[in-house]
């Protein structure tokens, strides 16, 4: 059995690797769990991010976290766009046609990336990607730091937004009462895709905390969005606080499922917690019964 010298390596970059699919899936809560659009294209749409961080830095010598002023913003009016002109125009108001419309985006997406950039492997290289901090005796590298933080102040903002902000207001009573949101006087299709954008736009900010030690691919979404889809049951639909705790969690499992079971059965641990988290507890663990 592993001794402590190697199990806190592993819980401390497991916490770090949870910080950047918590990130993934703050997104994926507001877009799922608050107004129960699911999306399929937001693997796609991180990849899409993720080459967009990738291209400033080769292209034009961007650093990553400057990208943070870019990405995000364009990452929004992508989303904002796809919400109002494509979305709500090709679904008409049916969730079974939206589950299908952002289904076809992510194919339509994947596949112009796969035309475009074929399906070689990019990285970049940034001067802090190999360095690292130390923390209680093992080394972490400094961009999971700064994810790990990114991934606490997004969540921070998020909640902030949606509780102490009129568009959070006009988001919550969207989602609990559509047609007593449209009473009294709330632009419903604004919303949407005001709320549809900030998910997209969550995206672009972890894209551009991601790639400093990950890579970038027409297919690099798959992965993620499953795991964020996890996330968002464990923590509980619509709770942002919950997401955070959620992928830091599954960060952590993963982490010990790889160090116990090696690391191609490393993901075993996630998808056992959904079923669990399913039939114990549905709502999730910061979760509301509806």
């Amino acid at each position: 059995m592993p001794d402590l010298a190697i199990v806190l390596p592993s819980v401390l970059n497991g916490l770090t690797t949870g910080a950047l699919y918590a990130l993934v899936a703050l997104g994926l809560t507001l877009i799922y769990g608050v107004l129960h659009i699911i999306n399929f294209a937001h693997g796609a749409l991180l990849m899409l991010a993720l080459y967009g961080v990738y291209f400033l830095n080769t292209v034009l010598g961007v650093d990553p976290y400057v990208a943070l002023f870019i990405v995000p913003p364009v990452m929004f009016a992508i989303g904002y766009t796809l919400q109002r002109l494509v979305i709500t125009k090709a679904s008409h108001g049916r969730d079974e046609n939206i589950l299908l419309v952002t289904l076809g985006l992510a194919i339509i997406i994947e596949n112009l990336a796969l035309m475009g950039f074929r399906s070689d492997t990019r990285i970049i290289d940034t001067p802090y990607s190999f360095e690292v901090f130390e923390i209680l005796g093992t080394f972490i590298p400094q961009p999971k730091v700064y994810a790990f933080i990114g991934a606490v102040v997004t969540a921070g903002l998020f909640w902030l937004v949606i509780n102490k902000t009129d568009l959070g207001r006009a988001i919550r009573a969207l989602a609990k009462e559509p047609k007593g949101a449209r009473l009294v006087g709330i632009n419903t299709n604004h919303v949407f895709a005001m709320s549809f954008g900030l998910g997209v736009a969550c995206l672009g900010v972890a894209a551009c905390l991601l790639l400093p030690t990950y890579y970038v691919s027409p297919h690099v979404g798959q992965g993620f969005v499953l795991v964020a889809f996890t996330i968002v049951v464990l923590g509980g639909m619509g709770s942002f606080v919950g997401a955070l705790l959620g992928g830091l969690i599954i960060g952590v499992v993963e982490a010990l499922g790889g160090l116990f079971l090696g690391e191609s059965l490393g993901q075993i641990g996630i998808f056992v917690i959904f079923i669990v988290v399913l039939i114990f507890r549905p709502t999730g663990l910061l979760g509301h019964k509806v």
